[in-house]
């Protein structure tokens, strides 16, 4: 069953969703003047975000939403390094955009979204969780290479990104429906558990952790 008690561990998630919604409607009615407001919401969020992950989360580690998502020590201290690592981005980019007219609420609603599907990946139990948040990220890099409207090729860029990004996510979708096959579940814990019982003789495994591979490699633009 599922109870609000299961909401308090993705209180950050819940958080950088909302503000990144908020962020949106701000930057409507923001003129160019005011537009430092934005960037000093999104920077606000993440630091809000740190301070609900780093406080108080129980003993032990917290399985919940069915299993599909994990609050633990490690994925804590990589969430707080990932909002700090925004934040610094968020002001390494300030005048950089200023200086290209691209000082827009666009950008910080991507990267926000962007530090969502990160977030997402990182707390991941399942592979279909761990699949949604990678391509939050990707659909947001994707829009971030063509932030530029106005560069030819920051287009072409971006349209190859995403046809490159559309081959590895059938790759990585393939790779899942062969281990859900070889294995019958889509949990990280209860795959691994089986890939230990049965070894690197299963062929149908062994292709999908294959196809698994490959599509990450794809995904970050590792292999070409």
């Amino acid at each position: 069953m599922f109870g609000l008690d299961e909401l308090v561990p993705v209180m950050p998630e819940i958080l950088i969703l909302t503000m990144a919604c908020v962020v949106l409607l701000l930057d409507l009615f923001m003129s160019e003047r005011r537009r430092g407001l934005v960037h000093a919401v999104s920077v606000a969020t993440l630091l809000a975000a740190i301070v609900l992950t780093l406080g108080p989360r129980g003993s032990g580690d917290a399985v919940i939403l069915n299993g599909t998502f994990i609050r633990d020590l490690m994925g804590d201290v990589l969430k707080v390094f990932i909002y700090l690592y925004t934040i610094g981005v968020f002001f390494y980019a300030k005048n950089y955009l200023r200086q290209r007219g691209l000082f827009k609420g666009e950008f910080y609603v991507l990267c926000l979204f962007g530090v969502l599907g990160m977030a997402i990946m990182v707390s991941a139990w399942n592979l279909v969780t761990l699949y949604l948040g990678l391509e939050l990220l990707a659909l947001c890099s994707y829009a971030l290479v063509a932030m530029d409207r106005d560069s030819g090729t920051a287009a072409e860029a971006a349209m190859k990104y995403f046809v490159l990004g559309a081959l590895a996510s059938g790759m990585l979708l393939y790779g899942m429906s062969m281990i859900y096959g070889a294995t019958g579940t889509l949990s990280i814990q209860e795959i691994g558990q089986a890939v230990l019982t049965m070894g690197g003789d299963d062929l149908v495994l062994a292709f999908g952790l294959t196809f698994i591979v490959v599509g990450v490699a794809f995904k970050f633009g590792a292999v070409p």
